[in-house]
């Protein structure tokens, strides 16, 4: 069930940053809500030094400096979909796609609304191309990483992936660890369930998100559905019953 816009006191005033944008300015007058999410059962906390953490950073700032390639979405015209509305042998979870239309897309994934991200990828799409092909028709995203031997690490482990859209060649996704803009988007969306939107965010002293569109979201219930140690998919699950997924997200080794 979709909740209505968001109006909470402690979002007055707040000031993010443009997410997905490789600069960030600061604001003296910016309040930041205070993050009451919850530590996923599933994943325990991970030192800011470790390897990985360090790894998926110069990752990030690798990818940061490639310029947006513009997702050459084919949607399918007409026919049935592919999947039902309830996947067997799947585990429901929150997905949430988030930032300033001009800018990168970014996946977040909790166990429940009210938890931190246990997954949360930038994707080479602007953010406002996606949800657009999302009001049109069905999406497929795909990333796929190259398969090592003796490979160990779990999929959604790894730091980057090439992307297809549709089955067009999009650029690449890149995982990361939550900014504290990040965890503000969370908080202010951690009582909706499901639903789509503009999120209340105000910009000021120059900074902020006004030069890149508006920080707009879509929240849906996913079915995480593991196939393999190198296949993971993420199937976007209808609220009406009628229909089955707009977007699926595959995971796979190659």
């Amino acid at each position: 069930m979709a909740t209505p816009p968001l109006t909470p006191r402690m979002l007055t005033p707040t000031t993010l940053s443009p997410l997905g944008s490789p600069r960030a300015k600061k604001s003296t007058a910016t309040v930041m809500p205070e993050i009451t999410l919850e530590q996923p059962s599933s994943k325990t906390s991970k030192s800011p030094g470790s390897k990985s953490t360090k790894l998926f950073r110069r990752v990030r700032s690798a990818f940061r400096s490639l310029p947006i390639m513009s997702p050459m979405c084919k949607l399918p015209m007409g026919g049935a979909r592919l999947h039902e509305n309830h996947v067997h042998g799947g585990t429901r979870v929150t997905g949430t796609l988030f930032g300033y239309r001009k800018t990168r897309v970014n996946l977040a994934v909790q166990e429940n609304p009210r938890s931190l991200p246990i997954l949360l990828l930038e994707l080479a799409i602007p953010t406002g191309k996606l949800l657009q092909d999302l009001g049109v028709g069905l999406v497929r995203i795909a990333l796929e990483c190259e398969k090592k031997p003796s490979e160990k690490t779990k999929i959604v482990d790894e730091p980057i992936w090439a992307l297809y859209c549709n089955g067009k060649k999009s650029g690449y996704g890149v995982k990361r660890e939550p900014t504290e803009e990040d965890l503000v988007v969370m908080q202010m969306l951690h009582a909706v369930s499901m639903g789509a939107g503009v999120l209340p965010v105000t910009s000021g002293g120059g900074g902020g998100g006004g030069g890149e569109g508006d920080l707009t979201y879509m929240r849906a219930h996913f079915e995480r559905v593991i196939g393999s140690r190198d296949s993971e998919t993420y199937y976007m699950m209808n609220p009406d019953g009628n229909s089955g997924p707009e977007l699926s997200i595959f995971f796979v080794r190659v």
